[in-house]
């Protein structure tokens, strides 16, 4: 189960006392949409050097995941070390609560001198400076890559409470934000530097420089499930929607085509990257400073016959997470556990000496990679990592495809089941089945598995009241519901379902699974049969 962080101030404080006098700098650098494998370390076609270096410089997290594969909700877990269904950011539209704490406060509490620079799309259009930040530059909800937007209008970004017209390629122009904010930094204190990137938001969008890159490559593509493959209904039917491998974003674009430009719009993104770790080098401050790069959530490129983000899936669900921290961890290291965005507050908080928060459903892996020499012990390290993440997702009308998603990944299974829809749920073993191809929820041989996760998932998705809630936001359109006219038609029921009147197993939904529920089913039948 997800446990939760604990209050041991006083015992960070004396464990970290090794590090008291030399509080790392943070750089976090937040990518939009990229996938897991989207570095080239895992993919050789990409040229990333800069995450390349990252990884082989630093600790690569090698199961890193998001626990709503959403941009602002994902945000959200970041900033508060919470749950979707606890700190209340349910979809693209609601903002955040008043009253929420973000970790950034906590840092400059310890008197860290913060910046935020990027996409912070959580609720409404405006992008006002937030007092957590002392630095401020973000502008309206996804922005765009290039000043000129669809409508015609220029973008214009909040630089520090004054509208600035956008002047170049929005990651490029955000890196030299940046910049700025390091070379005019008080250098008696440690900083904190959030750099929320657009890219590699679609539609992608490379900069100039990369237009012609990976031309000759060879693009490769996720594949989508036979037609006698044991799938929910929706899924199916997404497959020609928005977000489907058959109509993706209602456009004609061949998939792999649309990968490529994907492939190059994060070009830019390492060259940022690039960059920083120059400015470090020159400054020398490399020792000094923690690096992390992570994503915000996956994307699909025709895996499960879909695009985008939202369900359960790898794909979707699985980031990159890679962190360098010279000082304080040895250099190359694979970390295997589980980890997720929630962990990202607790853990820089816990690197910087401060305390940790009660309400916090995150921890601090900072004790997780080996250490240059003794390592303080960092909240967490006396007890069992956890082998088990929760998944949440509530559905959007403005994106009906995908329904409601509740899923618990543990370090062998997943399970997944969907809220609202008549539909089956998934039981994947990624051990034996990694591409998750074959479900496993009618399985006798893993009935025990599909009950024991049924149950753990529910317990972790209680919020801090003890309640089950699932939210929705007010609707103002009909959506995204169109069909290509000459693609796929609905999904059919699946045969498994089909029944004559008055079937041996018609109670079956009154019965809980288990190993008895086959002999009951067949005494209750016999003793209706008798009346």
């Amino acid at each position: 189960m997800l446990t939760k962080a604990c209050a041991l101030s006083g015992l960070l404080f004396i464990a970290a006392s090794a590090y008291a006098d030399k509080r790392p700098n943070f750089i976090f650098v937040l990518t939009d949409d990229q996938r897991y494998d989207e570095v080239g370390f895992l993919n050789p076609i990409l040229n990333t050097p800069n995450m390349d270096a990252l990884a082989s410089e630093g600790v690569y997290f090698r199961n890193a995941f998001v626990t709503t594969s959403l941009c602002s909700p994902s945000r959200a877990s970041i900033l508060t070390g919470q749950m979707m269904h606890n700190h209340g950011v349910i979809d693209n539209n609601r903002p955040l609560p008043p009253g929420l704490e973000l970790f950034p406060e906590r840092l400059r509490a310890q008197g860290y001198q913060t910046a935020f620079l990027g996409k912070w799309h959580m609720g409404g259009e405006l992008a006002a400076p937030r007092p957590e930040f002392d630095y401020w530059v973000s502008f309206p909800g996804q922005g765009t890559y290039y000043p000129q937007t669809a409508f015609g209008t220029t973008t214009m970004l909040t630089v520090n409470g004054t509208q600035v017209p956008q002047k170049g390629y929005i990651t490029d122009e955000l890196t030299d934000y940046a910049m700025d904010f390091l070379n005019s930094r008080d250098q008696d204190k440690p900083f904190f530097l959030y750099l929320s990137h657009k890219a590699v938001h679609a539609t992608f969008e490379p900069a100039r420089r990369h237009e012609n890159q990976y031309a000759d490559a060879a693009i490769k593509l996720g594949e989508a499930p036979p037609a006698d493959a044991d799938v929910p209904m929706w899924v199916r039917n997404q497959r020609n929607s928005w977000h489907g491998d058959e109509f993706p974003y209602h456009s004609d674009l061949p998939l792999a085509e649309f990968k490529r430009e994907y492939h190059r719009t994060l070009s830019a993104v390492d060259d940022s990257l690039g960059r920083l770790l120059a400015w470090l080098a020159q400054e020398g401050l490399e020792n000094d400073t923690v690096v992390v790069l992570m994503g915000d959530n996956g994307f699909l490129f025709g895996e499960h016959g879909l695009i985008d983000k939202r369900n359960a899936y790898e794909e979707s669900m699985r980031v990159p997470l890679l962190v360098q921290a010279p000082g304080r961890y040895a250099r190359g290291q694979v970390v295997d556990a589980l980890v997720a965005n929630i962990d990202i507050a607790p853990t820089l908080l816990a690197l910087a000496g401060a305390p940790l928060p009660e309400h916090y459903d995150g921890r601090s892996f900072a004790h997780l990679p080996q250490h240059t020499s003794n390592p303080p012990a960092y909240p967490g390290a006396s007890t069992p990592w956890r082998d088990t993440l929760a998944y949440e997702y509530y559905w959007e009308f403005n994106y009906p495809q995908t329904p409601t998603v509740f899923a618990l990944r543990t370090t062998r299974y997943k399970y997944i089941q969907y809220h609202g829809v008549w539909d089956t749920e998934e039981l994947f073993d990624l051990q034996a089945d990694p591409a998750e191809a074959h479900n496993l929820i009618e399985s006798e041989a893993h009935l025990e598995v599909k009950v024991a996760l049924r149950e753990a998932l529910y317990q972790a998705l209680t919020d801090r009241n003890g309640n089950h809630t699932v939210p929705y936001s007010k609707k103002y359109n009909q959506g995204a519901v169109f069909r290509h006219r000459e693609r796929s038609k609905a999904a059919q029921y699946p045969e498994k379902w089909l029944r004559e009147g008055g079937a041996p197993d018609r109670w079956e939904h009154v019965l809980p699974d288990g190993p008895q529920k086959a002999s009951r089913l067949k005494a209750v039948d016999a003793a209706l049969k008798d009346r």
